[in-house]
């Protein structure tokens, strides 16, 4: 309050006291509110068919240019590789299918396991050769999603099937390097299972230091979804090219994209309403 004699506060009226009081004592100014913390703590993506719709354009160009490359007559056909993709891994979906239709006369039977490794890294090479060529972009609103959640102090992950060299790629080359830097990478090879075992999820979990019931999943094929299901997290599915069709039950929301407007797509706050 402004200090003034006692002699003059003793001759003022109380009534004018009282407004002196009111207008000139000092008051604190008012803390500028900040954001709650969202109850979810993180967002753990799958990478083929959530981030980018990579898997007929991408994976299997790459796939077939591997064969090519190495004289090995093979070519999957977009409906071939759709089938295939129910066999969660690179190396895995090769083995499978040609245990199936038999193997090309230049892979003999001894050393196949080495050849099929061989094969997945030059894949691998010419998969990443296309995302920096920006020849796959990114899926509508993942970006303006993985803002929003940076913002709000949400962790992120990626756990995919799919080699850490070409996700970490991925993420850095479409997303850049800063937000490159706020995810951790959690790969197929990593774990000695891969999905529809909920492993890799299982993992990020431990390694990030992650309380299960207050992250969100973000898949785009019942396999991913029964990885889900099995790790006991939240899930949510955003259709994709090769998925539209198939049964995502244990799935909590299921949509056809993540979506570029904040109005009407999925936010942080869409996912965590799914958290149980």
């Amino acid at each position: 309050m402004v200090k003034l004699p006692i002699l003059l506060l003793l001759l003022l009226p109380l009534s004018l006291l009282t407004r002196l009081h009111s207008t000139t004592a000092f008051s604190l100014p008012t803390p500028t509110p900040t954001p709650p913390t969202p109850p979810i703590q993180a967002i753990l993506f799958d990478c083929d068919g959530v981030l980018a719709d990579t898997e007929p354009d991408g994976h299997r160009v790459a796939f077939n240019l591997a064969f090519q490359n190495n004289d090995i007559p093979e070519s999957w056909s977009v409906s071939r590789y759709g089938k295939l993709l129910e066999i969660g891994g690179g190396k895995e979906r090769m083995t499978a299918h040609w245990n199936e239709v038999g193997w090309p006369e230049r892979i003999p039977p001894e050393g196949r396991a080495e050849t099929v490794k061989e094969l997945h890294l030059k894949k691998t090479d010419i998969f990443m050769t296309l995302i920096d060529e920006g020849k796959i972009p990114l899926r509508s609103g993942v970006l303006r999603l993985v803002d929003e959640a940076i913002e709000r102090g949400v962790q992120l992950a990626v756990c995919s099937t799919s080699n850490e060299k070409a996700v970490s790629n991925l993420v850095r080359t479409l997303m850049g390097e800063e937000r490159r830097e706020k995810f951790r990478i959690f790969a197929g090879d990593m774990v000695k299972k891969k999905k529809p075992a909920p492993d890799v999820y299982l993992m990020a979990v431990e390694t990030m230091g992650l309380d299960k019931s207050r992250c969100v999943i973000v898949e785009d094929s019942h396999i991913g979804v029964g990885a889900a299901v099995a790790a006991g997290i939240s899930c949510l599915v955003t259709k994709s090219s090769y998925t539209g069709n198939e049964d995502f039950t244990g799935a909590k929301m299921i949509v056809e994209e993540l979506g570029d407007d904040a109005a009407t797509g999925v936010t942080v706050d869409t996912l965590a309403s799914l958290l149980d």
